[in-house]
């Protein structure tokens, strides 16, 4: 999935992100920058995350303009990116 940071708080590692497509936000798992080149995020930063069993975004990542293409909705509508 792909989104962009609305908050993080580096104390309490909580946060939340809003995914691009429809806008649903997730809240960031405790060790979602675990294994990532992520020290810390901040607002308006764009990732790459998957969700958890509990739902929870974890696996935090970059992602490249392949990865983060126009989403199908602009497409589909005749815009160009």
């Amino acid at each position: 999935m792909q989104g962009v940071i609305k908050s993080y708080d580096p104390q309490s590692k909580t946060g939340v992100v809003v995914e691009d497509v429809d806008r649903t936000e997730y809240d960031l798992a405790l060790d979602a920058l675990e294994g990532s080149i992520f020290r810390m995020v901040r607002q308006g930063q764009r990732i790459v995350f998957d969700l958890n069993e509990q739902g929870l975004a974890t696996q935090l990542r970059l992602g490249s303009e392949v990865d983060l293409g126009t989403p199908d909705w602009i497409t589909a509508a005749g815009g160009d990116a």
